[in-house]
């Protein structure tokens, strides 16, 4: 790429500034007469701010952009700088400032941060062009879930469009879904077979006598995510922290027990179900055997929001919580890495699959696709991974197995788009920029 002249980029930023004044004029202009200036003036700097992010990506850094647009959230990250700025320095000026002096910093901070936003848009479009790509791996959880999750997964991974799975050892068709994935592996021995930790619902694998506060009165473990979070923060030596752990950690012992039983040779890789692996009391108790139990990978959630997408695609985010489980989860993965690499265990170099969970099909399927991409390749991390929960029509109540809050998620018909989608997802990582 032969970059713009300064004096060519500079005239550019210009005329497109000029640009971005004109429609904030105008548009104030036209809401000024319908609404109140306090609500017209922000609607008008937001087509504004519109006409800048146009304008900046298509013109003034074609170069980097390949005249594509920049990604969405430097518009957003614009917008709000520049409202802030503009409420906030005016309060914040000095009185003994000259009124001269005050015009100059409330014109000039906003050019300046607004040159430094789009430059840095600009490199972040240039990285995501030239950086070197890989191949996502393509992995779904809940294998023994049910008949129905296995004959989706299953299918999967004969055709080819799929990399790997997790293990519910705990699952009503656990047996028979380790039994048919050991028998593919013959054929195709670089499919992954991770152990899907479960903690919060179905039958415990130890001894429920030995865990009493884990389950409920059938013998099903029964604390939630958030339970577990809150145990978290209770401090170490806490009457009930001590006592709840000593339990995990039967469990924990119990299930990796029974997956090597189910046939999980060699070293083992770990994730877990809901994701409850990444609760700090849980993950401590996790790798404080990793070593006497050959746990060599860990699985992480560092999940980076995709380009692209339409705006239903985001508000179908909020609405389900997505959002809300990434912030979450993006926090704990974040806490996790340092543990892991402290511990000198790998994982995953990026993650999909949290944001739209239950709903990787269409738009946010590839557009997850197309970001992990995008990330290229990390020193002492796997590949990114790409998550789904395929399965076909469940023909069972999952609810009397003691799989109570998995039962409508594996009952959706979204189970059945999801394994259309990864049958008809490309190996081949897309070069088209988001």
């Amino acid at each position: 790429m032969i970059p713009r002249s300064l004096s060519t980029r500079l005239s550019l930023y210009g005329l497109v500034g000029v640009g971005a004044a004109a429609v904030h004029a105008l548009a104030l202009l036209v809401l000024g007469g319908l609404m109140p200036l306090w609500l017209a003036n922000p609607l008008a700097f937001l087509a504004a701010s519109l006409a800048s992010y146009l304008g900046h990506s298509r013109f003034t850094f074609q170069p980097e952009t390949g005249g594509q647009r920049f990604a969405r959230r430097w518009l957003i990250l614009q917008y709000v700088v520049n409202l802030t700025v503009s409420g906030v320095l005016p309060l914040a000026l000095p009185g003994w400032l000259p009124s001269g002096a005050e015009v100059a910093v409330l014109v000039f901070t906003p050019t300046v941060l607004n040159a430094l936003i789009w430059s840095k848009a600009a490199r972040f479009s240039l990285q995501r062009r030239q950086g070197e790509r890989v191949i996502p791996l393509r992995h779904a959880d809940d294998l023994g879930l049910s008949q129905a999750a296995n004959t989706a997964i299953l299918a999967l991974a004969q055709a080819g469009q799929l990399d790997g799975t997790s293990l519910l050892v705990n699952g009503p068709a656990a047996s028979e879904g380790a039994e048919a994935w050991r028998s593919l592996t013959e054929h195709r021995p670089t499919l992954q077979l991770c152990l899907h930790l479960c903690l919060t619902e179905g039958p415990s694998s130890a001894v429920p006598e030995l865990i009493p506060d884990l389950v409920n009165r059938q013998g099903h473990l029964h604390r939630s995510f958030g339970s577990w979070l809150l145990l978290s923060l209770l401090p170490r030596r806490h009457p009930e922290r001590v006592r709840v752990v000593a339990q995990l950690r039967r469990e924990i012992d119990a299930q990796i027990r029974q997956f090597q039983a189910l046939g999980g040779h060699g070293s083992i890789a770990l994730d877990g179900h809901q994701h409850i692996h990444l609760v700090p009391v849980v993950l401590e108790a996790v790798l404080d055997r990793a070593h006497s139990a050959g746990i060599t990978w860990v699985r992480s959630t560092d999940e980076p929001l995709p380009t692209g997408l339409p705006l239903r695609c985001w508000w179908q985010a909020c609405r389900d919580a997505g959002l809300l489980k990434w912030l979450i989860l993006q926090l704990l993965s974040w806490r996790a890495r340092a543990h892991l690499q402290r511990c000198g265990l790998s994982t995953n170099a990026g993650f999909a699959g949290v944001l739209f969970t239950g709903h990787m099909a269409g738009a946010p399927l590839l557009a997850a696709w197309r970001e992990l991409s995008s990330l290229g390749a990390k020193a002492q991390h796997t590949a990114p991974l790409l998550l789904a929960h395929p399965g076909a029509p469940l023909d069972q109540n999952l609810a009397d197995a003691g799989f109570t809050v998995s039962q409508a998620f594996a009952a959706s018909p979204w189970r059945q788009r999801e394994w259309r989608a990864l049958a008809t997802l490309t190996p081949l990582p897309d070069q088209s920029s988001g």
